[in-house]
């Protein structure tokens, strides 16, 4: 009698045998699963899996159920259901938590977060200072047989070798002096190279103003010796406004613009305001509540500068009385 049918019908029932045993063993793992993590209790976000030693171990869960239920992450971010959401706090190690249901609100940008970029009082002396330190290390004495250089000699040279030849320098001719020597202009007050660079502009033009007598923004070289004279000690000047003055630093805001006591003047930002992000301005404490046109704030500022050059006169007259 020939085995061939016996061997063909095992053939056949080959993969159901397979399939039970498979079956059979995820069985064991689940009801092994079952007993290792039935006093488990693992937090939002994971879940109990059993190691190779038989032990029950917390893991991120690997994949949430579909169901939809938005909520808004504390971290901003828009998540299908609570699930989703400690998952990914599992995944990352950060902390997470539900700030509302549905889709997180796209936040509007703040334009006023910015303060206007001015060079400081602290900022202006640390230039002068390096500018005056270099120009110092140059200084040669006079030898036995030879005749040597003082500051002003010094100064004199690059005066005349940066002049435009109208006998005076202006701020360009100025930064360009400054710049020739990189350490003496390495100040970073901000992180932004950009920055930096308008600056070194900005403290130049208060170097400038600190000897300009005849207010013209450019110095003859009386003006530029005094400017960089070591004995020299600049005068520190406030910023005035509405009969008060404030020191250097303080701050106002004008709708949406952010104004800076820097230098004795009032320096600025230059937004364009469209009411929706207005901050509490001066002419708002006191009871004002009218949007400015930006004619207007340009105005404003020049009031506010304004103000200070009054103040400064009038303390002027009263020390020569």
């Amino acid at each position: 009698m020939s085995r061939r049918p016996c061997v063909v019908q095992m053939l056949r029932c080959a993969p159901l045998l397979l399939l039970l045993a498979a079956g059979s063993c995820l069985s064991e793992e689940l009801n092994s699963k079952s007993k290792v993590c039935a006093n488990v209790f693992c937090g939002a976000g994971r879940e109990c899996a059993v190691t190779e030693k038989g032990e029950p171990s917390c893991l991120c869960i690997e994949q949430c159920k579909p169901h939809k239920r938005t909520v808004c992450g504390s971290n901003a971010k828009t998540y299908r259901n609570h699930c989703e959401l400690h998952r990914d706090a599992c995944l990352t190690g950060l902390k997470i938590q539900v700030a509302h249901d549905g889709v997180c609100e796209k936040k509007k940008k703040d334009k006023v977060s910015a303060s206007p970029i001015v060079c400081y009082l602290a900022d202006r002396n640390e230039l002068r200072s390096r500018v005056i330190e270099w120009l110092q290390s140059e200084v040669v004495p006079d030898g036995w047989l030879s005749k040597g250089s003082n500051f002003s000699d010094i100064l004199l040279k690059y005066f005349q070798n940066f002049d435009n030849g109208d006998a005076q320098l202006d701020s360009t001719e100025f930064l360009n002096f400054i710049q020739h020597n990189k350490s003496a202009i390495n100040i970073t007050s901000y992180a932004d190279e950009e920055n930096n660079r308008l600056l070194r502009t900005l403290c130049v033009d208060a170097l400038i103003e600190l000897s300009d007598e005849n207010a013209d923004w450019k110095l003859s070289f009386d003006e530029f010796l005094n400017c960089l004279k070591p004995g020299y000690n600049p005068p520190e000047r406030k910023c005035a406004l509405e009969e008060e003055t404030y020191e250097d630093g303080a701050e106002t805001q004008m709708d949406c613009n952010r104004c800076v006591c820097a230098c004795g003047n009032w320096v600025c930002t230059a937004i364009t305001c469209d009411g929706s992000d207005k901050l509490t301005t001066l002419e708002e404490a006191e009871g004002t509540d009218q949007d400015m046109t930006e004619e207007e704030w340009t105005q404003r500022v020049a009031e506010l500068n304004k103000h200070q050059e009054t103040a400064e006169t009038m303390k002027a007259s009263a020390k020569e009385v």
